[in-house]
This record gives structure tokens, sequence and C-alpha cells, in this order.
């Protein structure tokens, strides 16, 4: 199977100095993702944890939801010269009363590292596909002093990105701020997947008790995923896009991004926020 990391020589230059020496960087490999046979997404992925990001790719495609969705998951032979198996190529194949939503089954689309499930349709989608309703029995309520408290935790545990610096990393976290599982990979929805995917194949989901933190950007496809899992709060460390501030307040999902220091910006669903501040509207 893949690495996770690999060495290469490069030239250092530091105050006109130059040397030669070898650098650890992150592995990327690409990844086809295959649905009872059939090619259905390839994404550029960190190796490691291949069959939980299928299956967390495939949670927020509203195909699976509980662990008995899966009938199992395989590696497929790859394409190598001399008839090595890259490990590339994961097929899932689905319990046999699995209904597979028409927007999966049209779907044949190349995913990047970068950019997440790019062109999905729109917030209907998602809508017409989750599972489970972003509700809380009993209410969640979380102290901001905590959210300020979780990037330090999750940079904390990025055990790889401490050697390369070239990792994303997402992390759930409990309600009590308990770390409850982290996933690195070189894509930010590729470790998010990792994260799903292994709870629903714990038999996990709806994991509507967690704070999904991611350490880059809340796109929209972040925010679809985490409705996906039944996520109640997503909070980033940089900005939301504005689809996912639309999703998210159309879900109820609550949106915390710029989660820096002890300062936030909370986009939407601020009633799982304990504020005990008055606030105040800013000039526009």
């Amino acid at each position: 199977m893949g690495r996770v990391t690999e060495r290469r020589k490069v030239i250092r230059i530091r105050d006109g100095v130059v040397s030669s020496r070898p650098d650890t960087l992150v592995a990327e490999e690409p990844l086809e993702i295959r649905l009872n046979g059939k090619p259905l997404a390839i994404t550029m992925r960190t190796p490691g944890d291949d069959f939980a990001l299928a299956a967390g790719f495939l949670v927020s495609e509203g195909v699976l939801g509980a662990a008995s969705d899966v009938r199992n998951i395989v590696y497929c032979a790859g394409a190598t010269a001399d008839g090595v198996n890259t490990y590339n190529v994961v097929d899932v194949r689905t319990a046999p009363e699995v209904v597979i939503p028409d927007i999966t089954l049209e779907r044949n689309v190349y995913t990047t590292s970068s950019c997440g499930l790019c062109g999905k349709a729109s917030l209907d989608a998602v809508r017409t596909t989750a599972r489970w309703p972003i509700a809380d029995t009993p209410p969640l309520r979380v102290e901001p002093e905590l959210l300020a408290s979780l990037p330090d935790r999750l940079r904390a545990a990025q055990r790889v990105f401490e050697r390369t610096g070239g990792l994303h990393a997402a992390a759930l976290f409990a309600e009590d701020g308990e770390l409850l599982d982290i996933r690195e990979d070189v894509g930010r929805h590729n470790a998010v997947d990792k994260l799903v995917g292994r709870a629903v194949r714990s038999g996990a989901l709806p994991l509507s008790r967690a704070i999904l933190l991611v350490s880059g950007r809340a796109s929209f496809e972040l925010a679809q995923k985490a409705v996906m899992a039944g996520i109640p709060m997503l909070a980033a460390v940089s900005a939301p896009s504005s689809l996912a501030v639309d999703l998210a307040a159309e879900t109820g999902l609550t949106l915390v991004g710029f989660l820096r220091g002890s300062s936030m910006n909370v986009y939407a669903g601020d009633h799982r926020i304990a504020l005990r501040t008055t606030t105040r509207a800013a000039r526009s």
C-alpha cells in the first residue's frame, strides 16, 4: 500500500548558504472510488484509511448511512507494468436493499485535493438526500472558550503535519472538548470523509453530539459533509464560503469561521454558542 510520506532531495538556501538535504513530503496519489463495480469518482489523496475515505464519500452522496448498508469494501487490482497492485482503486459494494440516489448514479467526476466535490448540484440536492435533520435533543451548547481551545488541540495531534507541513486535518470533538478522532490528508475534504467513513463503519452515525473542526476554510462541500453526517457544528480556522453559510442557515448547522486565539465569527446557528455578552451590530 502507498506511504503517507516520501523523501526527496532538496536544495536548501538559508541566509545565502546553500546545502543539499533530504526532505519529507506528503504523499499524494489518485484513488478511484467504484460503486458496485462501476467507476464513480477519482480523488487525489494521501494513502491510508482508503476504505473509510470511500465510505465517507458515499455518506456525503446520500448512499450510506449505517454499517449495514455496506456489504464489503475491497481494493481492486491496479494497472502496473509488472502486475503489482497499486492499492489506488477501491470498490464499495452495497447491501441489496440500498437505493442509490439518482444524483450519485449520474456522477462520474474527477475531484482534486483542493476543491472537493467540484460542481456539486445545489442546496436542494443536500436537502433531499440528508438522512438526519440537524436537531439537538437535549440542546447542544458550547462555550466560546472551549471552541477557542480546539485548534491548538488539533494542531498538537497532527503527527504527519509536524514532519511535512503539508497536510490538512479534520477532527471530531465531543461537546466537552474531548478529541474523538482526527484524520490528516492532502485534501481537507478527504480528511473529513475519512472521519465520517470511520464513523459509519463503526455504526456511530449520526454524529449528533459532535463538533467538526477543519484546519482550513469551510467550503460548501465541507458543510455538506457535516450535514450529511448529522453533525450540528462545523468550525474552521479560516473563512467560510457564501454557499457554505447559505447551506448552514437552511439546514440548522452551526458554522464558525476564523477560529483563531480567542476570536471567532459565528455565521449561522449561534443558538448553540453559549454567549454571555451583549451583541452589537457593526457599522456597515
